[in-house]
């Protein structure tokens, strides 16, 4: 049985830290992050993992869309404000190598990734939650299905994240 239905306001950082305020530390939201993945793992194994992770970046980022990034009037608007936000609110600086929007395809890397920027060398990819969430931004924008997948990580050498995004429909 479900608990509760995810809402905007069950963040509750309005009123709950009058005193701490709204940043916490990376390596804080880290550690939760990667011991929820890995106790998940345990559970459940990693394609189930993934699934959830990819999952919820989609919820996050179809609720980051509607409280951050619309309305946006066009394609220029809607990048040029998602860099603006993902760098005010510290999760990472988004460059478009390649807009091929019309045509159902853009090139794009997320430079001081939250998720794994400066993390260990891994021989696989990291960022399945940034896949959805990325997936989530461009679907809400174009109100198109689109798949972000991670195609190079900082876990893997490449000092960046970079996604393909592909329209799915």
């Amino acid at each position: 049985m479900k608990t509760y239905k995810f809402s905007w306001d069950l963040l509750g950082v309005e009123d709950g830290r009058p005193n701490l305020g709204t940043q916490v530390d990376l390596e804080l939201y880290r550690l939760m992050h990667f011991t929820l993945r890995d106790v998940l793992e345990d559970k459940f194994g990693r394609t189930v993992t993934d699934e959830v992770l990819f999952a919820a970046g989609k919820l996050a980022g179809a609720e980051f869309y509607t409280h951050y990034i619309e309305p946006v009037a066009g394609l220029d608007e809607f990048i040029n404000k998602t860099q603006q936000v993902l760098k005010e609110k510290k999760i990472g600086i988004l460059k478009i190598e390649e807009d091929l929007l019309e045509q159902g395809k853009v090139l794009l890397t997320i430079d001081e990734d939250l998720d794994c920027s400066g993390l260990p060398e891994t021989d696989y990819e990291t960022c399945i939650y940034d896949e959805g969430f990325i997936s989530a931004l461009f679907e809400q924008f174009t109100e198109k299905k689109w798949r972000a997948k991670e195609i190079d990580c900082w876990c893997t050498g490449a000092r960046t994240c970079r996604f393909i995004v592909k329209e799915t429909e």
